[in-house]
């Protein structure tokens, strides 16, 4: 004989342990340890929720919980709107091997009612809601990860070649400042590589190049820019404007290189460093106190003639692309707080080979400016020591 739907939500009732709003209400003022689940849609999620709740919708339920709900034996509550979807969901994870799990009942509905703590989730408009939703998706990210990135504020050294695709994807991304620092204007010859500047922008700076092809891209995107040369008289200014989260360093010079590190280390914000040659690129991040800064990696720079600019050696053109979405992507995890951020570690690439490689990389606690005893706590001649390395 067939099961109506009465005979198979009691058969799930009664397979199901079930907890009262007031106890879920008392546990988490005794902040006890139990894991909120919300199962009900994305429109009802948007109109509150319990706080500390981890919202998967129930059509997603069997998909998402492993990856979501990593600890089989936490104790688990689950909720929706009255308590009937919480209970096949709880009976679902019960069946996916959760050994603690409960079903709110009756639901949120009432909980609102009672005036227990609600939490809402970003307020996103409708425009942003659809050009984000491939973001909204993922669940490390969500409308509080992007809620993250509209907020972030990001500082770009340089809008060429590493510059254009990092500045392209941060900004499609949705941070919601960024900041470009870069004196030089387009010419012809920037444009096999650097694609966030055209043929009609030659002749314009890259900052204003960068400007309207950035607020084109995505209007959420405040353009902060600096039509000026990174120097010792101005750092401080430009690293202090904003309360940056990140710096992606794309420049090509190693005095500035020097400097960047060293302010960066003071004032304790994380790069995320970027360089290339020919046909090969390495990417890492300095992030202070947590691993090496730059000169733990080159404690001096090299003589000028075995680091020759890309003017004087060349490069592939869509080397940079690579390279710079790796330093975009590094600088969205920081911003998330999501992954593992290439501190401590080298990630070297060889389009010849086609071949990646990661390389350690160890704090010196000799260095000058982050090591146990540092030596340096000033601006230094950088164009003088880069030019006399070893002295």
């Amino acid at each position: 004989m067939s099961k109506t739907y009465s005979d198979l939500l009691q058969e799930v009732k009664g397979d199901i342990k079930t907890v009262s709003l007031d106890e879920i209400k008392r546990r988490l003022e005794a902040d006890e340890p139990m894991v909120l689940v919300d199962v009900r849609e994305k429109d009802e999620y948007r109109g509150g929720f319990i706080p500390g709740a981890v919202h998967i919708p129930r059509g997603f339920l069997e998909m998402q919980a492993e990856k979501r709900l990593l600890d089989k034996n936490a104790p688990l509550v689950v909720y929706c709107a009255g308590g009937i979807r919480s209970a096949f969901a709880a009976k679902t994870l019960s069946e996916l091997g959760y050994a603690n799990v409960e079903s709110a009942n009756p639901g949120f509905v009432r909980w609102k009612d009672l005036g227990y703590s609600v939490d809402k989730p970003p307020e996103l408009t409708p425009a942003q809601l659809d050009r984000y939703s491939r973001h909204l998706l993922l669940p490390e990210v969500g409308e509080k990860g992007q809620e993250k990135l509209l907020n972030a504020k990001v500082l770009l050294l340089g809008a060429g070649g590493l510059g254009s695709p990092a500045a392209l994807y941060l900004a499609a991304a949705g941070i919601g400042t960024l900041g470009i620092i870069d004196n030089d204007v387009v010419d012809s010859s920037n444009l096999q590589r650097q694609i966030l500047h055209g043929t009609s922008r030659v002749g314009v700076s890259k900052v204003e190049s960068a400007q309207t092809r950035l607020e084109d891209l995505n209007p959420d995107v405040k353009v902060i820019t600096f039509d000026e040369r990174l120097t010792s008289a101005n750092v401080d200014r430009v690293f202090d404007l904003e309360d940056w989260d990140v710096i992606v360093d794309g420049l090509d010079n190693f005095p500035t290189r020097y400097l960047v590190n060293d302010a960066s280390v003071w004032k304790d914000i994380p790069v995320v460093h970027g360089s290339i040659f020919r046909f090969d690129g390495q990417v890492t991040t300095f992030w202070p106190k947590k691993g090496p800064c730059y000169r733990c990696l080159y404690p001096e720079p090299p003589p000028p003639h075995l680091a020759p600019s890309c003017a004087e050696a060349g490069v592939l053109g869509i080397l940079p692309g690579v390279v710079g979405t790796i330093q975009a992507t590094e600088a969205i995890k920081i911003v998330l707080g999501q992954g593992e951020p290439l501190v401590g570690r080298l990630l070297t690439y060889e389009s010849l080979k086609m071949s990646f490689r990661t390389l350690k990389l160890r704090r010196d606690p000799g260095c000058p400016v982050c090591g146990d005893h540092p030596t340096i706590h000033e601006y230094i001649d950088y164009e003088n020591f880069c030019a006399a390395p070893g002295t």
